[in-house]
């Protein structure tokens, strides 16, 4: 019945009040009642200032603090002295306040509840026989047990001795938490013994979260299933069902159990009749007859199974209780804990289970981060507060906060309650902050400048870095690349159409005449073999500084490599001239072609010497591949070019430009290979450090920069334009766009490149602006790829590349199948070579495509050392499958995709059919988002439940 004492003179006691529990407390302040808090031995000072924004006026009349050589009667003794001080205070007499009850205001405090609570003869669940030890998670499971009721596989122990023989006969992984400490405080899922072992040690060594120290460890059975937390108030042995919840648990970041939510589920449920069952008969097995409890239950293969009985209030500093009220009409467990405790009349109206179906719509976000950075600013925290379900926020971050990939509840950056009457709306609310998360949308992080490096054969772990440059993941070059996966479908007709399986005969007898190549690697020994095959003899040429390491930069589908001499560049060009036709001998040159970036300019001056066909050297455009002169020769042409600055040394132009643009910047060597130390610079400070930076670094062909290019940043779609070019007429072999996004992080991630049908509008303002360019740069012969950017004011080019794309040529077979049967490889070799095979080759490939296809960039979402490549096995079983090229292996460590050197491979997918195409990517990006590509090794994981974590240093700016 209602208690009919003067609310205002009667006294609960608190035991440690936190977290949830200051709700609680102030749930009875707000009856009229009036509350002391307790504080248990050890519990920290730290912990006494978690509390839930909503409670900050939260106040006691007074405050007791048990000693460490305190005994029970003692802490009595000094709370009933306290009472009587707090009367004196407002002027009553010694007597004036009755204590009414006793309730745990958080987990440490649920012992010193127990037994204060029996002590002062009020409402209590007693501390006799096995129930001193409800607490402990070991002696539950034993109380379960011995019920009948599905309980954990265990063993525990004060030292190690006690639990190997458990860990040794146990399938792995299991879990090993303190017998007596905070739901989730030192709770880890370890996966092997020598885990286990280090983490039983460690557990007895740290301080626990509430203060002191754990004496025992438990190991448990890892249980497999659904987990839930059914919250419950009892009274005198009823007990009221509040709500059912389901965690929503996801494999992200690497993670295997990153918390995505907490979902109400309906009592009327499958689940939920077999859960409240259960946890009703756990509560029965460990004497809780009284006051708040929340069970943490794994609904198992053979039923339901209690992972943990927390016998206090759900924990996450009440922040579900709006949603639980809305859920339930009126009512949530906060509210109810009162009710049993001051007003067993009012506790008895409660229904038995929530209403079905609930009341409203609604749920708890745990926020996923997919980035990391010092925050500067949160947009996306602001937007899910105008959201139409929004209710609550608590962030974990703050401005000048680092936020990391979120891999647990610990690097979770805060929670949100929504909460709405339509489903619908609620549905749209939710999909939009997973979708802000996606795209980093939630933080605006410090800015640092950003590699801007394009798709070549020195990335995704394919091919070789120089000297002294160090990997993430596990590479080789050449025939001697022993953990460069590649891999090729056989079985495709697509690969089989047309002219690519026709072998062309350039002259009569070419066996009598001999091609140069200036430094052939990646694409350029594709060239190579294909001027072999139609009967040359190849004469290489290395230009000076070219590495040693290059030189081994040979695509694994050209074999080793044979060439009829090879002559290293002399002094000068004269010299260099007579050791080719030294190394030709009876030969004749009848061409010389640049097999590589480095390569350029040689081929250019030899092929005006050796009087071959020739785009020449003199003038402007004996540095047409300096690619500030590139943009002023587009400029003198009247077309749209880059606004930019170049110097070989800091100087006036370079700093004034860089304080006068709009930033971000690109700066860029000016004759180093295309994404060679391009970077993305955010402000003035960073542009003057990598200013300076590429001056002192390596390039990747060799050598070192000799001035450095500080351009405009051009915003819009980034596509590539593949031409070969006879007595400067343009033959247009392919139009691709690289499909770029933000991930990770970071603003500019690749995920593909993707050829663009040539009857767009899109390719035909490319293409034109393309063969524009080449003629402004004097470029008439050989092959060239355009890197040119869309922007609101018509095509500017980023760089004209004045040789083949590169990327090892892993492109050729896709572009074959789309053109019917050649690609830029075969054509760069009709122009010098075959006059009437050049001049049968489109003008632009057809359209529609032959077939349908892109290349697609592997993205990695998790990091860590690699165990295995499941991923790579599905992906060699799509439907659409020609080529996968990776430089992750077993023992390689992955680390998050944030650019193109930290992505983890290339794969080619092309079929006839559209749609299997699209499928197939799909099936690539739910492997990369489900973290389904690499097993890592698997380290020993915290394991937090969203019930007892608590979201701390709250501002009242940071929420509602």
């Amino acid at each position: 019945m209602t208690n009919l004492l003067n609310p205002s003179q009667q006294l609960i006691l608190i035991v440690d009040p936190y977290s949830t529990g200051c709700m609680v407390a102030q749930e009875i302040t707000k009856r009229g009642y009036q509350i002391m808090a307790i504080w248990t031995k050890g519990f920290s000072d730290e912990m006494k200032t978690h509390v839930p924004v909503s409670c900050r006026d939260l106040t006691y009349v007074d405050q007791v603090q048990d000693e460490l050589h305190w005994s029970l009667g003692d802490l009595v003794r000094a709370v009933d002295q306290a009472k009587d001080r707090a009367a004196r205070k407002i002027g009553k007499d010694d007597g004036y306040y009755t204590i009414m009850g006793c309730i745990a205001g958080g987990e440490a405090g649920v012992d010193m509840a127990d037994l204060l609570s029996e002590k002062l003869g009020v409402l209590s669940n007693g501390t006799k026989g096995d129930f001193a030890n409800r607490r402990d998670k070991r002696v539950q499971q034993d109380l379960v047990r011995d019920a009948g009721l599905r309980a954990v596989r265990q063993a525990c122990g004060e030292k190690f001795e006690d639990v190997e023989e458990f860990l040794r006969s146990e399938q792995f992984p299991v879990v090993l938490k303190p017998t007596d400490s905070a739901g989730s405080d030192g709770v880890k899922l370890c996966h092997s013994f020598e885990q286990a072992k280090e983490h039983f040690h460690h557990l007895l060594t740290v301080e626990a979260v509430n203060g002191g120290y754990n004496t025992q460890v438990l190991c448990q059975e890892f249980l497999q299933g659904k987990e839930y937390v059914v919250d419950h108030v009892s009274r005198n042995g009823v007990h009221k069902t509040m709500m059912v919840w389901v965690y929503d648990k996801r494999p992200r970041n690497g993670s295997q159990f990153v918390y995505f939510g907490m979902l109400p589920i309906d009592p009327t449920s499958d689940e939920a009749k077999v859960l409240i069952p259960y946890t009703r008969g756990v509560l029965d097995a460990l004497g809780m007859r009284h006051g708040p409890s929340h069970g943490e239950i794994i609904i198992t293969n053979d039923g339901p199974c209690l992972v943990e009985m927390n016998c206090r209030a759900h924990g996450g500093d009440g922040n579900w209780t709006p949603l639980a009220r809305a859920l339930t009409g009126s009512y949530c467990q906060v509210d109810v804990t009162a009710n049993a405790y001051l007003d067993e009349e009012e506790f008895h109206k409660v229904p038995d289970v929530p209403p079905s179906p609930l009341k409203a719509h609604g749920l708890e976000i745990n926020l996923v981060s997919y980035s990391k950075g010092k925050v500067k600013s949160m947009p996306g925290f602001d937007v899910i507060k105008k959201l139409p379900s929004f209710v609550w926020l608590s962030p974990a971050v703050s401005i000048g906060s680092e936020v990391e990939y979120t891999i647990d509840l610990i690097t979770s950056p805060g929670c949100c309650v929504l909460m709405n009457s339509d489903e619908n709306v609620l549905k749209k609310d939710v999909d939009f902050i997973r979708y802000l998360e996606e795209i980093n949308g939630l933080f605006v992080y410090e800015t640092k400048g950003e590699s801007l490096a394009r798709p070549n054969v020195n990335t995704f772990g394919l091919g070789s870095l120089p000297s002294g440059k160090k990997s993430h993941h596990k590479r080789s070059s050449t025939l001697d690349r022993p953990g460069l996966l590649r891999i090729m479908s056989q079985d495709r007709p697509e690969l089989r159409m047309g002219l690519g399986l026709r072998k062309r005969m350039t002259t009569v007898d070419a066996s009598r005449e001999v091609v140069v190549v200036t430094d052939p690697y990646s694409t350029g020994c594709l060239i190579v073999k294909e001027v072999q095959s139609r009967g040359y003899k190849v004469i290489v040429l290395w230009t000076r500084g070219f590495s040693e390491e290059m030189k081994k930069h040979v695509p694994l589908s050209c074999g080793k490599m044979n060439y009829f001499a090879e002559v290293d560049e002399a002094d000068d060009v004269g010299e260099t001239t007579r050791q080719l036709y030294k190394a030709a001998g009876a030969l004749r040159i009848v061409a010389c072609i640049a097999g590589g970036e480095a390569g350029v300019d040689a081929a250019d001056v030899l092929s005006e010497r050796l009087l071959v066909r020739t785009n020449g050297a003199q003038g402007v455009f004996a540095n047409r591949r300096d690619k500030k002169v590139q943009q002023e020769l587009l400029k003198a042409a009247g077309m749209r070019s880059v606004r930019q600055a170049a110097g070989t040394e800091w100087n006036d132009t370079v700093e004034s430009f860089l304080k006068n643009e709009t930033y971000p910047v690109v700066l860029k060597p000016t004759d180093s290979a295309g994404s060679d130390g391009v970077k993305l610079c955010h402000n003035y400070e960073e542009a003057k450090e990598h200013f300076h930076a590429l001056f002192e670094i390596e390039a990747v062909n060799g050598g070192f920069n000799t001035e450095v290019l500080c351009q405009e940043f051009l915003r819009g779609k980034e596509y590539v334009v593949d031409t070969v070019s006879r007595d400067g007429e343009h033959k247009t072999c392919a139009v691709w766009v690289y499909d770029k996004r933000a991930a990770n992080g970071a603003a500019f991630v690749y995920f593909g490149m993707v050829p663009i049908d040539t009857s767009t509008q899109e390719a035909k303002l490319l293409i034109n602006y393309c063969n524009r360019t080449l003629d402004a740069l004097k470029m008439q012969n050989g092959p060239s790829h355009a890197e040119i950017i869309l922007t609101a004011s018509g095509p500017c080019l980023v760089e004209m590349n004045c040789r083949a794309q590169g990327g090892d040529g892993n492109w050729q077979q896709l572009a074959q199948a789309l053109t019917g049967g050649y690609s830029q490889v075969e054509a760069s070799v009709d122009a010098y070579l075959d006059k009437k095979a050049f001049s049968v080759l489109p003008q632009i490939p057809p359209s529609p495509a032959k077939a349908f296809g892109q290349e697609v960039i592997l993205v990695s979402y998790a990091e860590g050392e690699v165990v295995a490549t499941p991923g790579y096995d599905v992906i060699k079983k799509l439907e659409s499958f020609v080529y996968l090229e990776t430089g992750v292996a077993t023992g390689s460590h992955v680390e998050h995709t944030v650019d193109l050197v930290t992505s983890v491979g290339s794969v080619i997918l092309l079929h006839q059919d559209e749609d299997v195409v699209k499928k197939d990517i799909a099936t690539i990006r739910e492997l990369e988002k489900n973290n389904k590509l690499f097993d890592f090794v698997k380290n020993s994981m915290m394991m937090k439940a969203v019930s007892t974590l608590n979201f701390q240093n709250l501002s009242l700016s940071n929420v509602m």
